[in-house]
């Protein structure tokens, strides 16, 4: 005789914990026994479908090391004093600009809002099912150079190749030293055809340049960078001091 017990064993053995639960959940509502066999079969598998991507997204949102791991496009504040266009945003949220590689470089001063935007825009790539990572520009660049150190700088990079998109915060906070310039050149460079780019700066578009300093590798990293690329300027008080006063 199949009883409950023996049903439950055998979503343990094949790893089905969706199932399990949601087996659990039927034998204890009644609701559910007035149902087809096609029905409760349908949402045991649904279960199944809903847990398995559950843990998906918690498994990239950890692997994407966000630091703001609440930050959503849902509390982004559209004040008409930012500059934000939410037709725009609308319209980045739907991650064509990482199918088509294309990069979104977000601008403007301390606190306006640049790295929350960065990190929604990230999360909603993340649910949407694209592997997502981000980087504070310091922290990479340390990354890259051990890396070169000890070795492992070709499997660095191809690790990074498989993230769909990258975010590349606090560009040009601080000046480059050594081979740092042509270290994120590499970067930016394999980003052409591996996927999109998100990067933030306090730093206008138009200084870019200047703050490279190597003419020829700045000439190509911005042609690289701004080529088909979304840029953001976001303007107004920081939002610290407006989400304080409200």
């Amino acid at each position: 005789m199949i009883t409950l017990s023996s049903l439950i064993e055998q979503t343990t053995t094949l790893s089905l914990s969706g199932v399990r639960e949601s087996l659990l959940f039927q034998s204890e509502t009644t609701q559910y026994h007035s149902l087809s066999f096609e029905e409760r079969l349908f949402h045991l598998f649904e279960a199944e479908i809903n847990q398995r991507e559950d843990k998906r997204i918690k498994r990239m949102l950890s692997v994407a090391k966000l630091k703001d791991k609440n930050a959503s496009l849902d509390q982004v504040e559209y004040l008409s004093k930012r500059g934000l266009d939410k037709s725009v945003i609308l319209s980045l949220a739907t991650c064509e600009f990482i199918n088509k590689n294309q990069n979104i470089l977000i601008t403007g001063a301390t606190g306006v809002g640049k790295s929350f935007l960065a990190q929604a825009l990230a999360r909603k790539a993340i649910f949407s099912g694209y592997s997502t990572k981000y980087y504070r520009v310091t922290s990479l660049l340390q990354e890259i150079k051990m890396a070169r150190l000890d070795g492992s700088y070709t499997k660095t990079l191809a690790k990074m190749s498989k993230f769909k998109l990258l975010i590349l915060d606090d560009f040009g906070v601080t000046p480059l030293q050594g081979d740092e310039i042509s270290n994120l050149f590499e970067i930016i460079e394999e980003r052409i055809f591996a996927g999109a780019l998100i990067i933030t700066a306090q730093l206008p578009i138009k200084e870019w340049h200047a703050y490279l300093g190597n003419e020829t590798i700045a000439d190509a990293m911005m042609d690289r960078l701004i080529h088909t690329a979304h840029k953001i300027e976001l303007k107004g008080d920081s939002m610290r001091k407006i989400l304080a006063n409200n």
